[in-house]
């Protein structure tokens, strides 16, 4: 299973058990030691992965980390760990920042087995910084976290190589923090400045004050949201009907336009299709299964083919969650699910939809 399936597989479980999970022991054992098996690292080899790792510092005796990753016999990678769902501020790593200062360890990692804030020394060496470079969020990650994150797995982990994007991550965060903050509530400062051509001579009063503000929250909006649907449209083939009328002499329209601007993918259509992936992902290469969106459906397909149908995601409405499965006469039988993680139930219907296009030859 490739590495984004197995974080978009834990994700999943800790999504439906994270409720469940109230005391720091449980945290780690259901959250934070799968977590460190993804990044290749063995938690129940105490040469690789060392749990209560011991961290005397001067008069501070018996002190411990909760993890310690190991390379060679010393630390590379700290853990801290608390419950989860609990505040991760700079108050609750102080034992990162003990044992930071007297190993080996660059790298420390405060963790509530939902939020991962990653250290290291850029700001003084030797010495753990109080603000995290990266962040990583079980639940709510993009494609380019995961590129981040992979560097810390045992099979391409190198200092040189995570420190030197470590300095632009952390200023680049820190922008995104503020572009972020300005999308909902731009500042005086930051509305004056884009609208002072604008204005020309014009004075910035406070009514202008006012106006643009709601301009700039507005035009934030406009654009993010084109931003999404081009996003969406480039990474989906939407499912195009053709139609054949008597006005043009039997020439195929093409409605496509008329199509897409009716077509939504949503974030739950995704986090299916996600679902569907990983869970075959051990009987076909995940690039073949692809998700084809319409009005009605969200199609997921073997080879993006229509005659090859593995499930269709009926999501439109979100009180009524149904999915659509497939038998050996390709007639579609559908299930309501009460979330969306209740499709995890159906893989044998799903496995035994996929063994039907066995013996067919893949799409060029």
């Amino acid at each position: 299973m490739d590495f984004i399936d197995q974080l978009r597989l834990l994700a999943s479980r800790i999504n439906t058990t994270k409720n469940l999970i109230q005391t720091e022991e449980a945290t780690k054992n259901a959250m934070v030691m799968p977590f460190i098996q993804i990044l290749g690292y063995n938690p129940f080899d105490p040469f690789e992965v060392t749990p209560e790792l011991v961290a005397d510092v001067g008069t501070k005796k018996g002190e411990k980390v909760d993890y310690a990753i190991l390379k060679e016999g010393k630390p590379i990678i700290i853990f801290e760990c608390k419950k989860s769902g609990a505040d991760l501020n700079i108050g609750h790593a102080s034992q990162l920042f003990r044992y930071f200062h007297v190993t080996d360890a660059r790298f420390g990692v405060l963790t509530n087995g939902l939020i991962y804030k990653f250290f290291t020394d850029l700001e003084q060496p030797n010495k753990m910084d109080e603000k995290p470079f990266f962040e990583f969020d079980i639940l709510d990650f993009k494609e380019r976290d995961v590129e981040e994150l992979k560097k810390f797995a045992k099979s391409t982990f190198d200092v040189d190589t995570i420190l030197t994007t470590a300095n632009d991550l952390k200023y680049t965060r820190a922008i995104q923090n503020k572009l972020s903050e300005w999308i909902y509530s731009p500042s005086e400062e930051f509305v004056k400045l884009l609208s002072l051509d604008l204005l020309g001579n014009k004075r910035f009063t406070p009514a202008a004050k006012l106006q643009f503000t709601e301009i700039t929250k507005r035009a934030f909006e406009q654009l993010i949201g084109e931003k999404i649907n081009e996003r969406l449209k480039g990474a989906m083939t939407p499912e195009i009907s053709l139609q054949v009328t008597a006005q043009s002499g039997g020439k195929v329209e093409d409605t496509k336009e008329n199509q897409e601007q009716q077509i939504v993918t949503t974030p739950e259509e995704m986090e299916g299709f996600y679902a569907v992936r990983a869970m075959l992902r051990e009987d076909v290469q995940s690039k073949r299964i692809v998700m084809r969106d319409a009005q009605s459906y969200c199609a997921i397909l073997l080879d993006d083919n229509n005659r090859k149908p593995i499930c269709r995601l009926r999501f439109n409405n979100p009180q009524n969650l149904r999915v659509g499965f497939f038998n050996e006469k390709k007639e579609e039988e559908i299930f309501s699910l009460n979330s969306i993680d209740d499709i995890f139930n159906y893989s044998d219907k799903l496995k035994a939809t996929l063994a039907t296009y066995s013996g067919e030859p893949a799409k060029d």
